[in-house]
């Protein structure tokens, strides 16, 4: 079993693809819409059987998602490759303006990470 992938309510779902695809080197499908329901969606992907993110948005959307440590998901991570790759992708985020939540360092379990807010505030762990 693996996760397929993990969908994420946006208000500006080009703006979140922008980020993922610069930052992450995720690739990504051309936008689904559903004019009769005012959806749109993307899927990013790490590469071919790997799990993806699905950026989703719906017009009529009142109620903000639940962010950071409210109920709901608080963080997902994405690996980089190591410890160098976690500590330059973290100053290249910070010096392009993004809220750097956590700075690098190494967790209790063992994890070199970080944590950066992307553009609508939720919570993505850089792991080395």
């Amino acid at each position: 079993m693996k996760i397929e992938h993990l969908a994420i309510w946006a208000d500006d779902i080009e703006l979140l693809r922008e980020f993922y695809t610069k930052y992450f080197n995720l690739s990504c499908n051309n936008k689904y819409v559903n004019p009769k329901r005012g959806f749109s969606s993307y899927f990013l992907s790490f590469g071919e059987d790997k799990t993806r993110i699905e950026l989703m948005h719906i017009s009529d959307m009142t109620e903000p998602a639940s962010r950071g440590n409210l109920k709901g998901l608080a963080h997902f991570a994405i690996s980089v490759g190591g410890k160098d790759a976690v500590d330059t992708l973290t100053e290249k985020l910070r010096t392009d303006g993004y809220t750097i939540a956590g700075e690098p360092r190494t967790s209790g379990d063992g994890y070199y990470e970080s944590v950066v807010l992307d553009p609508e505030g939720n919570y993505v762990e850089i792991v080395g």
